[in-house]
């Protein structure tokens, strides 16, 4: 039996110049934690549009379960407007209000959570009362809790972040979000090394990964660290990119595999959705 893993927050379309693709960093994460053999499940809310609809028959192509996917008959489903700008790093407007923005508590996600190897959540979908209330509900039952920290100003707040690094065991950022963070404690960032030793002394987090693009990856936990560098490709884009990272460590984490290992595997799947359009590009997941 593969280990059952749930993500929690928004689904949403990225429209980009040339058309739309589904989206969303939770759901990114759970097409490729689907992909590499788990039991995927991601708990969202879409409207009842036609793109609502679309993207329930998505998760469904894809082999993933609806049944966490809710309804919501007032607000539409989520989209985000994509713009490449420099060094093919993305900007994105998130458009407000939306579906995942209410999120409601169900009993059915407790044993859910309960039977779960990894719980994965990140800031964006705390910036509604609604579901970051859920949230709350759900990460006091989550075993293994994975905070992917998802900095959009001005849909984030650094105090939920920092309350958020409280009920973490895996958080991964990238270095903007690990300088935002340190500042928010008063403190400097010099470097993905010392910023994660101050993390891990700062809050009761088990482990830390810090993306650094082209330069790679740096994991930390109490024991050891780990430099991987980046697999060098040709970038069509950076969309979803931290999100397979994060799959892609998670699935071989859970399969068994050392942390090494696991950040090898997670540098090699995200260097290949870089070379691609969107975030949850199709392929053979033994490649990795």
């Amino acid at each position: 039996m593969q280990p059952t893993t749930v993500c929690f927050g928004e689904m949403l379309w990225d429209i980009f110049p040339d058309g739309a693709k589904p989206g969303g960093a939770p759901m990114n994460v759970a097409y490729h934690l689907g992909k590499a053999g788990m039991e995927s499940y991601i708990i969202s809310r879409t409207g009842t549009d036609e793109k609502g609809h679309a993207l329930r028959q998505q998760l469904q192509q894809w082999g993933l379960p609806t049944d966490m996917c809710q309804t919501d008959p007032q607000y539409l489903t989520g989209t985000v407007i994509a713009t490449a700008g420099a060094d093919h790093e993305m900007s994105y407007d998130i458009i407000k209000p939306a579906a995942w923005d209410y999120i409601a508590w169900e009993p059915a996600q407790i044993p859910l959570l309960q039977r779960s190897a990894a719980f994965v959540f990140g800031s964006l979908a705390t910036r509604n009362t609604v579901s970051l209330h859920t949230l709350q509900q759900l990460l006091r039952v989550a075993p293994y809790k994975v905070f992917d920290v998802n900095e959009r100003p001005p849909h984030s707040d650094m105090e939920i972040i920092r309350h958020l690094m409280f009920q973490t065991s895996l958080v991964k950022m990238n270095q903007s979000e690990l300088q935002a963070l340190l500042a928010a404690e008063g403190m400097s960032y010099s470097g993905p090394a010392a910023g994660a030793e101050d993390i891990l002394q700062i809050f009761p987090v088990d482990e830390v990964i810090v993306t650094l693009g082209s330069q790679g990856a740096f994991y930390m936990n109490h024991d050891m660290e780990w430099m991987q560098p980046a697999e060098k490709v040709v970038v069509k884009d950076t969309v979803g990119s931290g999100d397979s990272f994060l799959a892609g460590f998670l699935a071989k984490r859970l399969q068994g595999a050392s942390v090494e290992e696991a950040m090898a595997a997670a540098a090699k799947l995200s260097a290949f959705v870089t070379t691609q359009e969107g975030a949850c590009p199709d392929y053979d997941p033994a490649f990795y």
